[in-house]
């Protein structure tokens, strides 16, 4: 059984059970706009219930999901209630459906991927329960690597080889490579080596090193050496987002740099809105909620909230017990030593990381920086596998990338059984 989560945090299971993982898909034009409705549906031959039963989660505040008795919102609307709650019912549904004795797994999306890391750890220290496997898509554990704070040089850094893989979609590169993967691996050099050691420099950063890391900077992401100088080397996502395509009048996806809209204010800064989010939400929201409520027959009485965004006072508490630092939970939240615990003390469990090259949201080398600085035991670091596609967050919007999603979870599950 393979218990399933988006992220958000607050936001339904609809995405992964809509995309993916359930009998039923919805077609959006991939990787552009869709419009109003009518939207079509299809059987979905990218599910996995030829080899697993699936449990979607909607956590409290989503989906028909609710605080009750002498619950708060405000409980479930933080790291660790949320794994806490995720977790008891999970172990609610074991019971009930006598399911103690099946091999179990966690797949979660973008935050999801934080959360199950909390969860396997949760599940196993106070539950008894082992899982046998985590599936991780978009992953983020360390939200450090996400946040650009003041005077924090690593998300310019992990994020550097998705801009590079968004400018050579994109044609913005004048001498674009004919190897995507190749290219990447170069740009993974750079900015861990050169481009690592010259933010680390500051203000102490020599004229002409700066010059030739400038230069570089520039041949890798299609935006201009100006631009990189005026920025001092930092480029932050919503910047990059605005900028690229700017001469255009777009803008870049921040979920999948596929897509691309027109910008609102081309003198902005920053990248106003999302273009996959607004290319495929509606048909998401529309088709999810006529199939819910039509071809599934819930009572219509009953409101689903696709995301908790909509609850009074939905406000997420970012702290989180297990990554306090010297300082308490002035640390940034990171659920990668929950992971690390629980693949040390269930040394069986296999984890699966699936990753999208044009994901500004959860860029893959954030996820490769914060699975290396795990410091696993090398007899456990072989546990994880990683899988790339050539798509973004959603990887599965892209029907070749889908057909992928579905041999590499499918093929996960089978070959751990085995």
């Amino acid at each position: 059984v393979t218990f399933c989560y988006n992220g958000g945090p607050g936001s339904s299971s609809m995405w992964l059970h809509l995309g993916v993982i359930g009998p039923r898909r919805v077609l959006v034009n991939d990787p552009n706009g869709n419009g109003p409705a009518p939207y079509k549906m299809e059987d979905n031959n990218y599910s996995i219930l030829d080899v697993s039963d699936i449990v979607m989660i909607d956590p409290v505040g989503t989906g028909l999901s609710r605080s009750v008795g002498k619950g708060k919102d405000a409980d479930f609307w933080q790291v660790d209630g949320d794994i806490s709650s995720v977790s008891s019912f999970i172990k609610s549904y074991i019971l009930k459906n006598d399911r103690w004795n099946s091999p179990k797994y966690l797949l979660g999306e973008s935050y999801g991927t934080f959360r199950s890391a909390g969860v396997a750890n949760y599940l196993q220290d106070n539950l008894g329960i082992s899982v046998n496997g985590i599936v991780l898509v978009s992953s983020v554990l360390d939200i450090r690597t996400l946040s650009f704070l003041p005077g924090d040089d690593l998300s310019y850094i992990v994020n550097l080889p998705t801009y590079a893989a968004t400018a050579w979609y994109h044609d913005k590169l004048s001498n674009k490579p004919s190897d995507i993967q190749a290219f990447l691996t170069e740009v993974r050099e750079f900015a861990s080596g050169r481009y690592a050691a010259a933010l680390m420099k500051g203000d102490q950063l020599a004229a002409a090193e700066k010059e030739a890391v400038l230069k570089q900077l520039a041949a890798f992401t299609g935006i201009s050496k100006e631009y990189w100088d005026k920025a001092d080397l930092r480029v932050s996502q919503p910047q990059f987002s605005q900028e690229l395509l700017n001469d255009k009048r777009l803008i870049v996806g921040r979920l999948d740099s596929r897509y691309t809209s027109l910008t609102e204010t081309p003198l902005a800064e920053y990248a106003e809105t999302d273009p996959q989010s607004d290319a495929i939400s509606p048909a998401y929201i529309t088709a999810f909620l006529n199939y819910y409520y039509t071809e599934l027959k819930v009572d219509k009485k009953e409101t689903y909230n696709t995301g908790a965004y909509v609850m009074p006072g939905f406000n997420w508490n970012w702290q989180h017990r297990a990554s306090n630092g010297l300082f308490g939970d002035a640390s940034s939240p990171n659920t990668g030593i929950d992971l690390k615990n629980a693949l040390t003390r269930n040394p069986q469990m296999k984890v699966i990381i699936l990753n999208g090259i044009y994901d500004l949201a959860t860029p893959f080398y954030a996820t490769e920086f914060s699975i290396g600085h795990l410091l696993l035991n090398p007899d456990i670091r072989k546990n994880i596998s990683m899988k790339y596609y050539e798509a973004g967050h959603m990887m599965y919007v892209h029907n070749n990338s889908a057909a992928a999603f579905k041999k590499d979870v499918a093929g996960f599950i089978s070959g751990n059984l085995k």
